[in-house]
């Protein structure tokens, strides 16, 4: 009997002990990258160890890579706002025509390094486009570094896209595939590999921070990109979460997530881009394959016309696409010390 007696008491210490140690919340966070790419693992991984340890365990965040919980990467922001997910992260364009204020960001040419452009961001969201985000709670917003080609066949000039079917990721970025010459071929950014190795584009844009994750470098052998600070074109990602998950945390817990959003947020992921886009290049290089740097003067002109054509679309929505682009284009040159 003084056996049985130590097992159970051994057995409630352990109960209690586990439960001493048990989340108070468990939080879901849902993306559509495998864990090992950049953002996974340089962004989403230590922000969420971060908010673990500062909630001192009674926060978990239980990561779901791949779209481990359904869906398609277009219904990520959905699942947030409907509770299928308590965070997500993705990109904004994959739903196009949701966040039009916060396309500026994606227009041509526009950015450089993600992290000050991260920043700038952040900051142009938060004064000008937060009713995009009604629906729910803002954790941060980011792009990515500088775009450029990937490709079958090399790209020296504009004459070179012609017929080249291109995979763009929103639909800005299509818009100026087409104004460039090029087909463009939307897609999420999961499906470029087995659209490159079946032929269905010939190229596609993507920065270098995602080519290892999609062993791009193995599958075209040449890789166009621009000189000077500004890339081809970036896209829009935000972290949000669900409204009701974040309402009923008791108001200790709501510190910890606020305390991990905002500026600092978007500038972690920002940075997990451009530590990410030398590693990029660097499996290029290692590969053997081609980088080209062309003078971006002639594709400036010749992308000019996205400007012109978001100005005048935006404006039937009663946005001042002109001057949203200025004060944009203020944010960068500030967080970017221009």
């Amino acid at each position: 009997m003084k056996l049985i007696g130590k097992i159970v008491s051994a057995a409630i210490g352990v109960l209690l002990l586990q439960t001493a140690y048990a989340a108070d919340v468990t939080l879901r966070f849902h993306q559509f990258l495998p864990p090992q790419a950049t953002i996974p693992s340089k962004a989403i991984t230590p922000w969420a160890q971060k908010v673990e340890k500062e909630s001192g365990g009674r926060i978990k965040v239980q990561l779901f890579p791949s779209m481990q919980l359904g869906g398609k990467p277009p219904e990520l922001f959905d699942q947030a706002k409907d509770g299928v997910a308590d965070i997500v992260w993705t990109v904004l364009g994959y739903t196009p025509g949701r966040f039009p204020k916060s396309e500026v960001f994606e227009l041509p040419f526009f950015s450089g390094l993600a992290e000050p452009a991260s920043r700038a961001f952040q900051d142009y969201v938060e004064k000008y486009a937060m009713d995009e985000f009604k629906d729910v709670k803002l954790i941060a917003v980011h792009v990515h570094g500088p775009g450029l080609f990937h490709s079958k066949q090399p790209i020296n000039k504009l004459e070179d896209l012609k017929g080249m079917k291109v995979r763009g990721g929103s639909r800005i970025v299509n818009i100026m595939l087409g104004q460039l010459g090029a087909t463009p071929v939307g897609m999420p950014v999961p499906a470029v590999s087995e659209a490159l190795s079946k032929g269905v584009i010939d190229a596609t844009t993507i920065p270098w921070e995602v080519v290892p994750a999609l062993k791009v470098q193995q599958i075209v052998h040449n890789h166009t990109g621009f000189a000077g600070d500004k890339g081809l074109y970036t896209q829009t990602f935000g972290i949000v979460m669900n409204k009701a998950a974040y309402d009923k945390l008791p108001a200790d817990l709501k510190k910890v997530i606020d305390a991990n959003s905002g500026a600092e947020t978007a500038a972690l992921f920002g940075r997990a881009m451009d530590t990410g886009d030398k590693g990029g290049m660097a499996a290029a290089q290692k590969a053997g394959n081609k980088i080209y740097m062309l003078d971006a003067a002639d594709w400036k002109k010749a992308s000019a016309g996205v400007d012109d054509a978001w100005f005048k679309e935006v404006s039937g929505k009663g946005i001042d696409g002109a001057k949203l682009a200025a004060e944009a284009k203020k944010l960068v040159a500030k967080y970017s010390g221009k």
